[in-house]
């Protein structure tokens, strides 16, 4: 079954074994991505330079530079391309120092073509993400996923039209954005965009700061002072949280609405107002007008168009993109030579949080862990407490890794996780939650054998590989005895 991605990808293959370069290299075209080959590291180099690449498949042992030296350099040169290093050489030493030079993951050979095809799904999810092909909305929103499409499209929609917004969603999901995107793409851009959160100030204060005042309507009032409806003349108000506004409050703001015009807090003349109104709320709005908290003519002015933003944890494909757009912001803000990545096992960890916070919080975490981070990669050691605990701590459907685990229960968790995948350690890391080179580095401390239990799993279920002499379960062809891999 060939992976569904957003797009197409174009991927490098990068090793001097050629029957392993036509075998990978179907299987990818199978996926629907397009395939460059190289046979040695110069070449690889030269094909990086001289066009975009989403992925870099490399060997380990190549003529000419090795894979070491080919990731050295291109991380040297600023290149950000994914690389996922395949070799038959693998060993703990080599995977550690290939992940401390940039390297985005290790597999070893053979490798399973659903293994394959799967880690090279997961690496293309943290490919950045182009603004002219419209995954990017308006107003700097990121996602790619179903329902910030839909939100995408809702947004052009409405934007060249009068009518007012509601945004709806939980705090930290990016309601401001999607204001700010309501108006950049509307005829009123040219005009300004005047944001207020209505939760922020007492009652009184933000009736003054919403309708103005003149001189002497109270204690403090020395001049004659426009509001934010005046103020926003020819643009767009934003009334953030306006679930918070008290009921005497939302009587003044329906009339404002309705007859657009505005009076002066101590003035008996109106004035009128030309603007567009977006609002937003983290609340229920309809279950506020059934329980009496807010007024329901209000509500139905408001709720011309309502866009819904959905949660972080309801758009998790979202995160590898909304990574690389914090890291992005953080480097340009720390004035950093080269950009920053994120290692494979942080994306883990970040992706299997819960963010409550949402994107907002998410952001806050890779802001604070680019200032832990000494080089110019994010580790999992680099981010929260919060976050390595909560994915440490999850729910799975198999045993989990657990950094208080120790002796015999330790050993116990893994041999479980390892019978569970059939002795396949690819998979086995994955479902203890550690690292790859952590659980390699135990297995050895327990001596644990997994070759026998893999290949018992073999047997078992006949699972092809590309060095197979039959055509494999996705199809691809059996290649001549001249082009078998080796072992």
């Amino acid at each position: 079954m060939a992976v569904a991605l957003g797009r197409t990808a174009r991927i490098l293959v990068a090793d001097d074994d050629r029957a392993f370069r036509v075998s990978t290299t179907a299987l990818l075209r199978q996926d629907g991505h397009e395939v460059l080959s190289a046979a040695d590291g110069s070449e690889t180099i030269d094909t990086i330079r001289r066009g975009a690449c989403d992925l870099l498949l490399l060997d380990l042992r190549m003529p000419g530079p090795d894979g070491f030296s080919v990731v050295e350099l291109l991380r040297r040169e600023g290149q950000r391309v994914p690389i996922l290093m395949i070799s038959g050489f693998g060993t703990v030493d080599r995977t550690v120092q290939a992940l401390h030079l940039g390297v985005d993951d290790f597999l070893m050979k053979p490798v399973e073509p659903d293994v394959l095809s799967a880690r090279v799904a997961e690496l293309l999810e943290r490919r950045p993400l182009p603004r002219a092909n419209g995954l990017e909305g308006p107003g700097g929103l990121v996602g790619r996923c179903a329902a910030m499409e839909a939100v995408f499209e809702a947004i052009r929609r409405v934007a060249p039209t009068d009518a007012n917004v509601l945004v709806t969603g939980e705090t930290g999901t990016g309601k401001e954005l999607a204001a700010r995107a309501v108006h950049e793409l509307s005829p009123r851009n040219r005009g300004p965009f005047v944001a207020v959160n209505c939760a922020a100030l007492a009652e009184g204060l933000l009736e003054s700061e919403l309708f103005g005042h003149v001189r002497g309507a109270f204690t403090g009032a020395v001049h004659d002072k426009p509001g934010l409806f005046e103020a926003a003349g020819g643009g767009t108000l934003f009334l953030d949280e306006i679930g918070e506004v008290g009921s005497a409050l939302q009587q003044r703001l329906l009339r404002a609405i309705q007859e657009r015009e505005v009076r002066r807090v101590g003035s008996v003349r109106s004035t009128r107002v030309d603007v567009r109104l977006v609002a937003a709320t983290s609340r229920d709005l309809r279950k506020e007008v059934s329980e009496g908290r807010f007024r329901d003519d209000l509500f139905y002015r408001l709720n011309v168009f309502p866009v819904s933003l959905p949660a972080l944890r309801e758009r998790q494909g979202d995160i590898p993109l909304l990574i690389q757009t914090a890291l992005d912001r953080a480097a340009f803000q720390a004035r950093r030579a080269r950009p920053l990545t994120c290692s494979p096992l942080a994306v883990r960890l970040l992706r299997g949080y819960g963010w409550p916070g949402n994107v907002r919080q998410l952001f806050a975490v890779l802001e604070s862990a680019a200032i832990h981070a000494d080089g110019d990669r994010i580790e999992a050691q680099h981010l929260s407490a919060e976050v390595r605990g909560d994915a440490a701590g999850g729910q799975t459907d198999g045993p989990r890794y657990r950094a208080e685990a120790a002796g015999e229960g330790e050993r116990a968790a893994i041999v479980a996780a390892l019978e569970s995948t059939g002795g396949l350690r690819e998979k086995t890391f994955q479902i203890l939650g550690m690292s790859r080179t952590t659980l390699w580095r135990k297995m050895r401390a327990y001596e644990i054998d997994a070759p026998i239990a893999a290949k018992t799993a073999a047997k078992k279920t006949e699972t092809p590989r590309f060095s197979g002499s039959r055509m494999d379960a996705r199809g691809v062809p059996p290649l001549p005895g001249d082009l078998q891999p080796s072992a």
